[in-house]
């Protein structure tokens, strides 16, 4: 027997719910999807059209209105692959009998290759937390992680003193969907978690809190906090503008293939599931080395 309809809050209620328990997807991820949903809903709610009722001309008329209101093509793709899953949701949820999105197509996209540093660039950027200070102390060992274990800021953020092992030289991390992965730390990450944890931590943790990286109250990292403080300190290294968490993750990526890393291996560093994925990083190293002959070959 067909299920009977469901408001467009209530159907989304249920996706974000699948999304979470069947799928395993992050709080982040399904934040995404919600907010392109709901930005559909809208829209439908103008040409008074239900969700569920909808066909393909009302999802292609969504996505022309949004293009023309200056939506680029990565966020366009987006849009379509969340209504893909929610329409999939509600026929497997017997809720409509065929995915009016079914024959949707994401825009084509120039690939865009990721922005790095050099290591000199690393370098300094990393010289800038004066560790004789409390907050350098735990900024030293932040900005030491990020960039040797090549964290997204939510796994960086979201580290606990007990998924360290100080002495074999590695973490334990939690990536998207909650999969758990091992990635090694170099020495001088080592050394500064270790700092950190004998002469800093012990002085921040007011409230018994279970995070590594604790604010000057005693509480866990948000991924803005962190921004913000790596943003300080680019400027102080000179850096240009547009710096971010995922600049010192590319740059773990660029420079580990650079100097003769296995694409394998640094998949699974980066907890990529698909290896094309990765691959960009490849792109880059390309790139780099078309500048340099370029640059210096007497006849290029």
């Amino acid at each position: 027997m067909k299920a009977s309809p469901l408001p467009a809050e209530g159907s989304l209620r249920l996706f974000l719910e699948y999304l979470s328990v069947e799928k395993g997807l992050s709080a982040n991820t399904r934040l995404s999807y919600g907010r392109d949903l709901n930005k559909y809903f809208f829209f439908l709610k103008t040409q008074k059209v239900d969700a569920a009722q909808a066909g393909e001309a009302d999802l292609v008329a969504f996505l022309h209105h949004q293009s023309r209101a200056g939506l680029n093509a990565r966020s366009q793709a987006r849009l379509v692959s969340s209504l893909k899953a929610f329409y999939r949701f509600l026929a497997l949820d017997g809720r409509i009998k065929t995915s009016p999105a079914a024959n949707l197509t994401s825009p084509r996209m120039w690939q865009s290759l990721p922005k790095f540093l050099t290591i000199n660039q690393v370098e300094s950027l990393l010289a800038q937390p004066d560790s004789a200070e409390l907050r350098g102390l735990r900024d030293k060992a932040m900005l030491e992680t990020a960039y040797a274990a090549g964290l997204r800021v939510s796994e960086l953020i979201g580290l606990r003193p007990e998924e360290l092992n100080l002495d074999e030289g590695f973490l334990i991390c939690r990536g998207k969907g909650g999969k758990e992965r091992i990635v090694p730390l170099g020495v001088s990450a080592v050394y500064a978690i270790k700092d950190y944890l004998a002469n800093g931590r012990p002085r921040l943790d007011k409230i018994a809190s279970s995070s590594l990286f604790l604010t000057r109250r005693g509480g866990p990292f948000t991924r803005q906090g962190f921004w913000k403080l790596l943003r300080e300190y680019a400027g102080k290294a000179g850096l240009e503008t547009g710096m971010s968490p995922h600049v010192l993750r590319h740059s773990f990526a660029t420079h580990l293939l650079e100097r003769g890393a296995d694409l394998r291996s640094v998949q699974l560093m980066l907890g990529h599931s698909q290896i094309t994925t990765t691959q960009i990083y490849t792109h880059v190293s390309r790139e780099r080395l078309r500048r340099v002959y370029d640059k210096y070959h007497p006849r290029a």
